[in-house]
């Protein structure tokens, strides 16, 4: 069976209103088994919307139809769907006395072009609205079913599950569910993967599998079918189970989820913290990780200074140390790395700098060259981009960042488990009398703080190091930290 969704309506034609219908309803069809194969988008005219109705049924076995059910007089859909189908208008009572029933409640006066509303082609089924005055069209055309529905979204999406969906059962269609699944990689470019995927993107493949590429991220969108959603998941099993055996280095998640979300699973899966420095992305590794749910006791912190004092100044390098043409460099990076790492108390320290545009002073063969630097307790290490003198500011930070947030990622992966669980009891801001200004001064942004209390009720403050009470006494690291 192949589908169609039409979508009417001059203010979708124009560009004036965006049609989120249609991408809807594909969703919701392809979850009923029922594959979309056309979008058509047609203005209020009746000619054109005459011959847009004709040329679906002449490929299409189901036409979902949005908007045009109106009472004015540039609602077209119902005069259309009875001429394509031969018949002409015949009113339909139940759904004039619910319309007039509407009007009532709401204390407000029908008009007359409201009766239109209840007119339907002759042999249609009226498919009912509970929350508007336009009620659908159910009808069979030829071969082809054509399911009407108002344009107005909230209406729209109830009425397909309370009216299209048992309509489409009773027809004999809908019967199968598909099911849905998008891994997203990141590391390689499209066509490598491809190259190792060449099988399981083969055409006609079952499940199917399709490679998409957004922002360097590739995805592969796995889609199978089955009597039920149980079903059509299991017939994906074997497919996913080849993706994550070939290519488990690349996998950073599922649906949603990219490079940042991956890398802090990582963090707290290992129990690490990190910390970042940025001279040429303005902050979008910083961005990318705390826009992450939960990633706040493992991301540090960051610095955003773009110019050489600020970098100078901020991470306690000797003056000078950034100048000249090597402001920008491996060794500069790994520096900036270690640093950080250092000023943070972090397990890890990330730095990026480089040319991201042109301008003040910048060669244009430099834009698009970025360096990482990637610091841990027992090592300094850097990296060179060539990101595209071509490329966008924009895009050269965002990709600079996802690199930078990969190579963490990556770092992490071979490392044990060692989740820092603290109680959650003890962090409760009414439980704890912390003397702010005693612990900033006692503990500098060098030993982020995190506070606890212990069994005996004292407050332990810091992350890294031995940790110490407020009143100046040892107290032992809390179990899991290093």
């Amino acid at each position: 069976m192949k589908a169609e969704i039409i979508a009417i309506g001059s203010e979708l034609v124009s560009g004036q209103s965006l049609d989120t219908n249609s991408q809807w309803l594909s969703q919701a069809l392809h979850r009923l088994g029922i594959p979309v194969h056309f979008h058509a988008t047609l203005g209020d005219d009746l000619a054109e919307n005459l011959a847009g109705f004709r040329v679906a049924l002449g490929r299409s076995d189901l036409i979902v139809v949005t908007g045009g059910l109106g009472p004015t007089q540039d609602d077209l859909t119902r005069q259309v769907v009875a001429e394509i189908a031969g018949v002409g208008l015949v009113e339909d009572a139940a759904s004039l006395a619910w319309i007039e029933s509407m009007f009532a409640r709401r204390n407000r006066v029908m008009t007359d072009r409201n009766q239109v509303q209840a007119l339907f082609p002759e042999g249609s089924e009226p498919l009912p609205n509970a929350i508007g005055t336009a009620p659908g069209i159910g009808i069979r055309v030829g071969r082809s079913l054509i399911a009407c529905l108002p344009g107005v979204p909230r209406e729209m999406k109830l009425m397909f599950d309370a009216q299209v969906i048992p309509w489409l059962k009773r027809s004999g269609v809908a019967t199968r569910t598909i099911v849905h699944r998008k891994i997203n990689l990141f590391g390689k470019g499209e066509s490598e993967v491809e190259a190792q995927a060449m099988d399981l993107t083969a055409r006609g493949r079952v499940p199917e599998v399709g490679i998409t590429a957004s922002e360097t991220t590739i995805s592969f969108r796995v889609s199978a079918e089955g009597e039920s959603p149980e079903a059509a998941a299991l017939a994906m099993g074997p497919t996913l189970a080849i993706i994550q055996e070939r290519f488990a280095d690349l996998i950073v998640g599922e649906g949603s989820d990219d490079v940042a979300e991956a890398t802090v699973r990582e963090l707290i899966r290992t129990g690490r913290t990190i910390a970042s420095t940025e001279a040429c992305t303005g902050g979008t590794l910083a961005r990318y990780l705390t826009a992450v749910p939960g990633s706040g006791p493992n991301y540090l912190g960051g610095l955003v200074a773009s110019s050489a004092e600020a970098q100078e100044n901020l991470l306690a390098l000797p003056p000078g140390s950034i100048v000249g043409p090597s402001m920008a460099s491996p060794e500069v990076a790994g520096e900036l790395a270690r640093r950080v790492r250092e000023r943070f108390g972090a397990d890890l320290g990330l730095a990026l700098t480089g040319f991201v545009a042109q301008g003040q002073g910048t060669p244009a063969d430099l834009v698009g060259q970025v360096y990482l630097g990637l610091a841990t307790a027992d090592k300094v290490q850097a990296r060179k981009l060539e990101l595209g003198p071509e490329q966008p500011r924009e895009v050269i930070q965002r990709r600079a960042a996802k690199q930078a947030l990969n190579w963490a990622r990556l770092i992490l992966r071979p490392l044990e488990d060692r989740p820092v669980a603290w109680p959650s009891d003890r962090l409760e801001a009414e439980d704890l009398e912390v003397d702010v200004e005693l612990l900033a001064d006692r503990h500098p942004l060098r030993r982020p703080a995190v506070v606890v209390e212990d069994e005996q009720g004292h407050v332990i403050v810091g992350r890294r190091g031995p940790t110490e009470r407020l009143d100046g006494g040892e107290q032992p690291r809390p179990e899991g930290i290093r």
